[in-house]
């Protein structure tokens, strides 16, 4: 089925939830396609939003990360589901969920997105104890893969070299070579938090809540943290937006780091692990596509070659 054919039956899905009773007749809006990519097609309809997830997706894995979504303890935290049929329905072989839709973050204005509320909300995730059936978040496997792509790109210039580095450097855990050491590890972690996972709801005026829960898990608590640090490490968030964040996520007694004090020998080795697998997308894609890095992801692949110039007693130690 190509792409075409996902968004149209996905949008089909999320037609039905919405407007049960429309029949063949309707003449609402057609639905709006939120997302295209290939870890997930995602389409609105009023005010239902189905999404097909990535290929692969499903097993007790995924049916465990799904059921968090909707667990009471995390009521507040998470956005639940749409009550949806068992099985649930497919496209092309992906599993599809339906969710109530939610007002998104303006991705162009960080300075005005909830900094404090996401922080708050992910202070709260990491205090809920894990269900014990849970698999292991996914931040780590999904920098290896995006490492995994630079490699296979088939040209990516002379950055190539430090993102590699800056890679090589980190210790295997981070790497997803081995677990995370133990006092870190046990966390009720999202896996790959940006602006991109908070909405609002109900919209527009709801509270804010997590979404896409594809890559939660139990881990490393810092890896949640890890994208805002390396974004204002690399010099795309500035300082006061970082620290809005950091100082509401300490207020609302978060274990990622401690509460007073320095907060970066603690969240050191994600914000490296974030910045390696951002530059080797980066790298990947402008290979791909056969251009130049733009200046966003410039500032990435510089911020790995610093990474990767760090004399030996200055770099991450090795855990593995």
């Amino acid at each position: 089925m190509n792409s075409a054919d996902v968004v149209r039956t996905v949008g089909a899905l999320a037609h039905a939830a919405a407007h049960p009773a429309s029949g063949t007749d309707c003449t609402c809006t057609p639905p709006v396609v939120l997302a295209d990519r290939p870890d997930g097609t995602v389409v609105r309809s009023g005010t239902v939003v189905a999404k097909a997830h990535a290929p692969g997706t499903g097993g007790p894995d995924f049916a465990e990360r799904l059921a968090l979504a909707a667990a009471p303890a995390l009521s507040g935290v998470l956005l639940p589901p749409l009550p949806a049929p068992h099985p649930l329905p497919s496209v092309d072989g992906r599993p599809v969920t339906l969710w109530p839709y939610g007002d998104p973050v303006d991705p162009d204005d960080h300075e005005a997105a909830p900094w404090e509320e996401a922080a708050v909300l992910l202070a709260r995730l990491h205090r809920t104890a894990p269900p014990a059936s849970l698999p292991a978040m996914r931040g780590p496997a999904k920098a290896a893969l995006a490492v995994a792509r630079l490699r296979a790109a088939p040209s990516a210039g002379p950055a190539r070299g430090a993102v590699l580095a800056a890679w090589a450097a980190l210790p295997g855990w981070a790497r997803d070579e081995a677990p995370a050491p133990a006092p870190r590890a046990g966390f009720l972690c999202h896996g790959d938090l940006h602006l991109g996972q908070l909405v609002r709801h109900p919209a527009p005026h709801g509270p804010w809540l997590l979404i896409d829960l594809d890559d939660a898990g139990t881990g490393d608590a810092t890896w949640d943290l890890a994208r805002p640090a390396a974004w204002y490490a690399a010099g795309l968030l500035p300082g006061t937006v970082w620290t809005r964040f950091l100082d509401a996520y300490r207020a609302a007694d978060g274990p990622a780091v401690a509460a007073t004090g320095d907060p970066w020998p603690g969240l050191d080795v994600a914000a490296r692990a974030l910045t390696v697998q951002t530059a080797a997308l980066a790298l990947a894609k402008a290979a791909e596509q056969g251009r130049e890095p733009d200046e966003v992801e410039r500032l990435m692949t510089d911020a790995c070659a610093r990474i990767a110039s760090l004399p030996p007693e200055l770099a991450p130690p090795r855990t593995s």
